[in-house]
């Protein structure tokens, strides 16, 4: 900001104006100092007279009330902005709308008229009912809003629709600049947190390209940020409606200002459409245009306002965390948060919305690493934070002492976004150790996982069998097994189990793993048949003594029925619908089909790309996510990866020669006849387990089940084929488009 906006004459050349900044400095000062504060998100504001000397400055009676508005010093960016000077917004609109006209303006401060009256959230608070009179005041403020065009407004910013009624376009923009101005500049500091909660990194980049054609509206002035504390109500009971804090301003659709307005201002549900109903009444009487499309096109606006405050509330509730950490605030802010997910799940597509004692458990051990820190140079008092439980099946390591797992629990917490990586049942979050030559990678699994897939081993046995057998199989090895938990008697953090493993991604932190997401190259394809031959030298017998029976295949389509038969009612309904067999009929259809009994062998189970991570020495590929290994047919695992990864048929060939030829003959022997049948049975599975994850929303954050749900369609129609059933491509095709959210970005309103 610039020097004070006052008269003139009063200025007196540059030596008075040299005068005046400091005298207006003065008097702000000492507003900040000793008047009253009404506290906003972004600015502190004191309600102060004025002086003698500022008053003659500025052109007003001494006395006279006035709001001195100061940036607070930690803000942090979680609004999106349109045009970064407030009082250049003020002096556009003085004169055209009811709003405070900016007297002084300097570095760090503004200096605004006093508006008499009450805030409206003083007289009727967040959730209460407004009268109707006030309701339709409010109505007429907004249409009046709406009617200030662009010609009287500071310039527009470069990316702006060039078509001032492309509203398509502009809610686009509206997520790119929240992604810009919110979403990255807290990622730094917050990103791990985010990740943690199952918020993707490009959510609302995803929400931009989701966004629906819609009717075009002419844009007018936003407020932008149109709720109860920043409405006054006059003490003149003629006097119109006042509206505070145009810091948030925009130009664009008027619909996305009726949205803000509604959310934000936190109606009861039976006042909802009333209020929408009043908004259109008094805009379609001086700009009818704007209605346009008023019932399609809102939700997609309150989509975005709900997906938007996500960030706002979380880095708020991570900031309150850091500024008091005890049980209530711990309390308070995972209800924020879970408030907050439970609102942005559908226009994000979230998926599963983490249970309330995980979000607690993820709050605490960033509130523990923030507290503990002294997060922006303030320290509290000390916490003792996050203690743990061994559990006695995995030994204190010798690499990797029980002092050592403490620091990495306490470090977890405040790890950035590039080193937390959320898959479909595990958060894994990467650290360097002090004292620990190598990183590690602490591994927990999420509260409630909806995985149709059972799981048969434990993970840590089947890794320890591996490392104990010295086979050429690149996988992590377990450091540490236990329950982690607060070991502050004030909080309510209870346990939480978790893992330390090596970490086996690349050697440079900052950079994230690489995985074959397109497919293997010639090397990589050898090194993974490699790997498969060398576990079957390991001795499965301690971990799963009652394996190897023959029937492999028969266990496995019992497996996959009884999957189908446990599938929620919604997804059963919807996999008739769609041409797919229920469970008896399925059994009927497996059974047609035999293979060869060969010797078992221990598998990965789930060979997908993101299982698998690129290496820059040898050998090419790391397997880790070793939770659903079993024990079973060799082929079964190799014709699987083939299914989850992208494998072009060259490739394919390369590495059913290289295993045969690698492989002893009682773990190959009929595989040409068998693959197929494999192939078979994993496409009809992938129709039912991805049909449920489309209906139930889980693991949506993971990259290997969203490009699953991306290619649902063809997945359909190839287990229908297969399976010798008529499919419904006309049903099928509009039932998939929109399984889970069917009208775009924003559901319902």
């Amino acid at each position: 900001m610039g020097a004070p906006s006052v008269p003139r004459a009063a200025a007196g050349g540059h030596a008075g104006r040299v005068r005046t900044d400091a005298v207006v400095r003065e008097f702000v000062a000492r507003a900040v100092a000793s008047g009253p504060e009404r506290g906003g998100f972004h600015h502190r504001n004191h309600v102060v007279p004025l002086t003698e000397p500022v008053a003659g400055l500025l052109g007003r009676e001494p006395g006279t009330p006035v709001t001195v508005r100061v940036p607070r010093a930690d803000a942090v960016p979680v609004v999106v902005r349109t045009w970064r000077s407030e009082p250049e917004i003020l002096r556009a609109l003085h004169g055209l709308l009811p709003v405070p006209e900016c007297l002084a303006e300097g570095e760090g401060y503004a200096v605004h008229s006093f508006v008499d009256g009450a805030v409206l959230a003083d007289v009727c608070g967040p959730g209460k009912p407004v009268d109707g009179p006030l309701l339709k005041d409010l109505a007429a403020l907004l249409a009046s809003i709406v009617q200030v065009r662009g010609p009287a407004l500071p310039p527009l910013p470069a990316e702006w629709p060039r078509n001032h009624t492309d509203s398509q376009g502009f809610l686009r923009t509206l997520a790119h600049l929240a992604d810009r101005q919110i979403r990255r500049p807290n990622w730094s500091r917050y990103g791990g947190l985010f990740v943690a909660l199952g918020v993707p990194e490009d959510a609302l980049l995803r929400f931009a390209d989701r966004v629906p054609a819609m009717t075009r509206r002419p844009y007018g002035l936003l407020h932008g940020d149109l709720h109860r504390g920043n409405l006054v109500l006059p003490s003149a009971g003629d006097a119109p409606l006042h509206c505070l804090d145009w810091e948030l301003a925009g130009y664009g659709d008027p619909l996305h200002d009726l949205a803000v307005h509604l959310v934000r201002m936190r109606y009861p549900d039976h006042q909802w459409h009333t209020a929408v109903d009043a908004w259109a009444e008094a805009v379609r009487r001086v700009r009818p245009a704007a209605v346009a499309g008023l019932t399609k096109d809102l939700p997609h606006y309150v989509a975005f306002e709900r997906a938007q405050s996500l960030y706002a509330d979380v880095v708020r509730a991570a900031r309150a965390l850091e500024d008091s950490f005890d049980r209530r605030s711990l309390e308070r802010a995972t209800g924020v948060v879970r408030a907050a997910l439970r609102s942005a799940a559908e226009p994000l597509r979230l998926g599963r919305v983490p249970e309330e004692d995980e979000i607690e458990r993820v709050l605490f051990r960033r509130g523990a690493s923030a507290w503990s820190a002294g997060v922006a140079g303030r320290r509290g008092p000390a916490v003792r934070g996050i203690g743990w439980t061994p559990d006695r099946r995995v030994p204190e390591h010798p690499s990797f002492p029980h002092s050592a797992v403490a620091d990495a629990l306490f470090l977890e917490g405040a790890a950035p976004a590039d080193r937390v990586f959320k898959g479909a049942a595990h958060l894994n979050t990467v650290l360097r150790v002090p004292g620990t030559p190598f990183p590690v990678v602490v591994r927990r699994e999420a509260t409630v996982v909806l995985r149709r897939e059972r799981s048969f081993l434990s993970e840590h046995a089947v890794l320890g069998a591996i490392e104990r057998s010295g086979v050429p199989v690149a996988a992590p090895r377990v450091l540490a097994l236990g329950t982690s938990h607060a070991t502050d008697p004030a909080h309510c953090y209870g346990g939480d189990r978790f893992a330390v493993h090596t970490y086996e991604g690349a050697r440079d932190l900052g950079r994230r793993p690489e995985h074959p997401v397109h497919g293997l190259r010639p090397h990589e394809a050898d090194c993974l048949v490699d790997q498969l031959a060398a576990l079957t030298a390991v001795d499965y017998v301690p971990i799963d003594p009652v394996a190897g029976r023959p029937g492999f295949y028969d266990w496995l389509s019992d497996q996959l029925v009884a999957l189908v038969a446990d599938l929620p009612k919604a997804s059963q309904q919807l996999a008739r619908l769609l041409g797919l067999p229920d469970a008896p009929r399925l059994r009927e259809i497996l059974a047609r089909h035999r293979v060869t009994d060969r010797d078992c062998a221990l598998l990965h189970g789930d060979l997908n790309p993101w299982n698998l991570v690129r290496r820059e020495d040898d050998p090419a590929l790391t397997l880790i996510d070793w939770e659903m290994a079993l024990v079973g047919d060799p082929l079964y695992e190799l014709v699987r990866h083939m299914h989850l990864t992208p494998t072009r048929p060259e490739i394919r060939d390369r590495m059913f020669r290289r295993w045969e030829d690698r492989l002893a003959a009682r773990f190959t022997k009929g595989w040409q006849e068998d693959w197929r049948v494999y192939r078979w049975i994993e496409i009809v599975r992938s129709a039912y387990v991805d049909l449920d994850r489309l209906v139930t929303g889980t693991s949506l954050d993971a990259p290997n089940v969203r490009r699953a749900l991306d290619s649902y369609a063809m997945t359909l129609a190839a287990a229908t084929a297969s399976l010798g059933l008529s499919s419904r491509p006309r049903t099928s095709s509009h039932v998939v488009r929109g399984l889970a959210w069917p009208t775009g970005p924003g559901g319902a309103a």
